[in-house]
This record gives C-alpha cells, sequence and structure tokens, in this order.
C-alpha cells in the first residue's frame, strides 16, 4: 500500500497508527496489525486498550494466547473483566485429537461411589492454571480501576462436589490456591486507582482478610463492591461491618444475604456514608445451611437505612431456598425491585408469591421463577380453575412490572390470558 511516492503504510508515526487503530474494533486491530512489524508494535499501545474482557476456555490452545495478551496489556489495562464459562469447559476439556479417552469412573456410569474422572480433573487443573496467569499479569498494575472476575463452575460440581478433598488432586498441599489468593491480596495492595471490585469465583480466591490489603485510601474511594462465595466457612464472611466503615462512598454492594446483617444496615445508614443506590444479595441454600440468619435485618433496620438512601434498590437472588425461609427473609421495608428465583430442588409456594406482590407492589419491576424439580405440585398454581392465582395477582398488584418470567411449568389459557392483559401484553 502505497501513500505517496516511495512511503509506505509501514512509514507512518506510530501516534497516527494509533489513531487509526483506536477507530477500528478489536477483531480489526488484530488483522491490520499483520500488515507489519510496525503496526503489530503499535497494536499494543495502552492509549488502544483501556478496558480487556475476556471470557477463557479450559484448553491447551488457551494458555500461551492469554499469556501473551496478559503480557501485552496486564500491566496497563484499566479496566479488566474476566469470565471462566462454565459452558466452555465443555467443549474446551474435550480431549486432544489422537489421545485416548481416561477411564470411566463411577461419576461417569453412575454406579457406586462418586468420583471425579480424569477430564474433570484436568479441567479444573487448567482452571487454576488460567487463573494464576490472568491475576500475575496484573499484580503490578496500578492503574486498575475496574477488576470483575467471575467463575462459574457449576458444570464442575455437578460432575463432582468441590471439596478440598477434590481440589487436593489437582492441587497438592493447595500450593495453587495459596498462590492465587496471595496474587489477589497483591492486586489490592498495590492499587491506587481501584473503584470498582467484583470476585465470584466461587473457589475461596477472596478470603477473609482479603479486603485488609486495601489501604485507605482506595477503599474509600471505592464505588461498587461485589464478594459471593458460597465456599465461604460457616464461622467466616468475606466483609465485616467494620471493614465496611471505610468504604465511604460505596454505591453499590452485593454480598451472600448471610452476610448482610442488621450491623451493617447501621453502617451504611451513617451520614458519613454517600447514599446507597444497588443492594444485590444472594440467597443460597448452601449458606443458609452453614449460616444463620439470626442476624439479618429487620424491618427497623432497613427503614433506617432506605431513610439514608432513599433511591435504594434492593435486587435478590434466591437459589434452591425453602419457602419458610423466604418468608421470613422478605420483609416489608425492603425496597424489593428484582427478584430471580432459580432451583432444582424446591419450588416456590404460592403464599411466597402473594406476599411478594402485597409488600413490594410500588418497587417491584422484575419478577423471574425458574423451577427445574420434577415434583411441581408445591408450585404457584396456574391452572384454569384458579381464579386468584398468585402470578395472575402479582401482575395486577406489581404496576412497575416490566418483566415476568416463568419457566419450568405449562398452564392453562385463561391463566395466561390474564397476565398477558394485565400487563398489557408484557
Amino acid at each position: 500500500m502505497a501513500l505517496c511516492g516511495d512511503v509506505g503504510a509501514s512509514s507512518l508515526p506510530s501516534e497516527l497508527v494509533v489513531h487509526i487503530f483506536s477507530f477500528l474494533p478489536a477483531p480489526d486491530r488484530l488483522r491490520a496489525s499483520a500488515a507489519c512489524s510496525h503496526w503489530r508494535d503499535c497494536l499494543f499501545y495502552p492509549a488502544l486498550w483501556p478496558e480487556l474482557r475476556l471470557s477463557l476456555q479450559a484448553s491447551l490452545a488457551e494458555r500461551p494466547r492469554l499469556e501473551f495478551l496478559m503480557r501485552k496489556c496486564g500491566c496497563f489495562v484499566r479496566e479488566l473483566r474476566v469470565e471462566f464459562a462454565a459452558e466452555n469447559y465443555l467443549s474446551g476439556a474435550a480431549e486432544p485429537s489422537g489421545a485416548s479417552p481416561p477411564a470411566c469412573s463411577a461419576q461417569d456410569t453412575g454406579d457406586g461411589d462418586s468420583q471425579p474422572s480424569g477430564r474433570w480433573l484436568e479441567v479444573l487443573r487448567t482452571y487454576l492454571e488460567l487463573v494464576l496467569c490472568v491475576l500475575s499479569s496484573v499484580r503490578g498494575n496500578r492503574n486498575l480501576q475496574k477488576l470483575s472476575l467471575f467463575g462459574d463452575i457449576s458444570i464442575l460440581q455437578q460432575n463432582g462436589t468441590i471439596t478440598s478433598t477434590y481440589l487436593n488432586k489437582v492441587d497438592p498441599g493447595g500450593k495453587k490456591m495459596q498462590q492465587i489468593q496471595q496474587l489477589f491480596d497483591e492486586i489490592l495492595a498495590n492499587s491506587r486507582q481501584l473503584k470498582w471490585l467484583s470476585c465470584g469465583f466461587m473457589l475461596e480466591i477472596v478470603t477473609p482478610t482479603s479486603l485488609a490489603s486495601l489501604s485507605n485510601p482506595v477503599a474509600n474511594t471505592i464505588e461498587h463492591l461485589s464478594l459471593l462465595d458460597n465456599h465461604t466457612s460457616a464461622n467466616a464472611t468475606l466483609v465485616t461491618a467494620i471493614e465496611l466503615e471505610r468504604f465511604v462512598n460505596l454505591r453499590s454492594l452485593a454480598l451472600d444475604f448471610c452476610d448482610f446483617t442488621a450491623e451493617m444496615t447501621r453502617v451504611l445508614a451513617n451520614n458519613n456514608h454517600v447514599p446507597l443506590h444497588r443492594l444485590s444479595l444472594l440467597v443460597h441454600n448452601t449458606s443458609l445451611k452453614s449460616k444463620t440468619l439470626d442476624k439479618m435485618p429487620e424491618d427497623e433496620d432497613w427503614r433506617a437505612l432506605t431513610r439514608n438512601s432513599a433511591n435504594l434498590r434492593v435486587y435478590m437472588m434466591a437459589f434452591d431456598v425453602k419457602s419458610d425461609d423466604m418468608l421470613r427473609i422478605l420483609k416489608p421495608s425492603i425496597p424489593l425491585e428484582r427478584i430471580h428465583f432459580d432451583s432444582y430442588i424446591t419450588c416456590v409456594s404460592g403464599a411466597v408469591v402473594d406476599l411478594i406482590s402485597r409488600q413490594y407492589d410500588t418497587f417491584l419491576t422484575h419478577f423471574i421463577l425458574m423451577n427445574d424439580v420434577n415434583d411441581m405440585s408445591g408450585f404457584p398454581d396456574l391452572s384454569d380453575n384458579r381464579n386468584e392465582d398468585p402470578l395472575v395477582l402479582l401482575a395486577w398488584r406489581c404496576m412497575r412490572l416490566s418483566l415476568l418470567a416463568i419457566h419450568g411449568k405449562e398452564y392453562g389459557g385463561s391463566a395466561r390470558s390474564a397476565v398477558w392483559a394485565s400487563k398489557g401484553g408484557v
């Protein structure tokens, strides 16, 4: 490609090449960088990669590509989002060409005691290696403003419970896990501009001492904090009310419901904290089995919090939770805007749906109900013979409702028509 005379594209100044690249989407930048070595060097100019989003597969080819990218961008990227997606593990964990398949275990055949197969152990081993690669590359990045780490290992859990015994098969003595935890703490300790921290790996990457690594100036400027890990032991929480006192500019918070205590609401309701806008709470059967609800906020605590945070809206996610527990959790003063039920074990009762429609009719905008259980006897009755179906009444009462999603139950035409008509076809 000649520009004028003998001057070619490779002779363009780096600043001009970078400026041209800035108008291109990431795939086109990569293709353009193959033109020459000069353009390839310009590809990784810091201004071109303020944000990096990765969805990683557990495959043999993933590691070198990831190492190259993180070596080039990890030291200066400002916003990093990494997702270790379970659906990728299924395709990524396939046996390489020519390799003999692993011997079937009891887990694979359904006979005997459940044991993880060699295939799944290799997936988990690769998972840990990818986490190490990412964290080690950003450990010294002091310009990091947004860090989001997500790990969906539900597929792994279905193929073998993630226990210390299971992890020890791929990480003897827990050395890799300790290294991962140390790297995460080091990233927090080195951060100077962090405003967004979100971590939900479900493998104890965040420990009860992790937030102590943050300096007071950084903790004071963080606006979003999300720490979700249902493998935390019963006597440990990832953040305490005392630690929360440092996060005075927090506008969005996501925690396990069992860790969100009445004392926390009093800290957040203090005038020295900016008003909280979003509170996301995970209600998980695993946590409820190991932790207690005795310290959960009561109505007066919620009222005090909403006085200081008038625009606060709550998003609640409930997984395999018994209806009796939900009836205890759902306090009238919660400004509940969204609720998502997802269950493989228990059904959401009509009493819970009715309570939600009565208490949160002025707030609720999203109601999602997903049941994949075999016994649907406890599912809210959507038959043609009921004139006051709880889901129909919810649609009528909650005038701000913009999304009503029901999955896992067939219901009659009159109930379907009533729901449809009540929301004007939404």
